[in-house]
């Protein structure tokens, strides 16, 4: 059974950091496309980030040049290093893992989703 787990939200100031990290139990890890998503009250959840099994990277405008996404595929991990926090970057983020080769793609194309970690950005 696929499991995602995320760690790493929390509560911090407008201007900081958090890492956030995806451990996957998936035994071809290397094989899938992984992908940060974001989730606001009443807002739809939307792509932040991916990257590809070759290692190609996509970015939301909203968080180009202030968040990282990387993968540790010895680890079955995946990571989102998030700098200069801003307000409207609060929301929960989830973790997801698919096989498609779309740089962006509709939450109705993931295979696996993690539980969710809460990220909140105080001004």
């Amino acid at each position: 059974q696929v499991q995602l787990v995320e760690s790493g939200g929390g509560l911090v100031q407008a201007g900081g950091s958090l890492r956030l990290s995806c451990a996957a139990s998936i035994r071809t890890f290397s094989t899938y496309t992984m992908r940060w998503f974001r989730q606001a009250p009443g807002k739809e959840r939307d792509v932040v980030a991916t990257i590809m099994r070759s290692g190609s990277t996509y970015y939301a405008d909203s968080v180009k040049g202030r968040f990282t996404i990387s993968r540790d595929n010895a680890q079955n991990t995946m990571f989102l290093e998030m700098n200069s926090l801003k307000p409207e970057d609060t929301a929960v983020y989830y973790c997801a893992a698919d096989r498609t080769t779309a740089l962006k793609i509709p939450t109705s194309l993931v295979d696996y989703w993690g539980q969710g970690t809460q990220v909140t950005v105080s001004s």
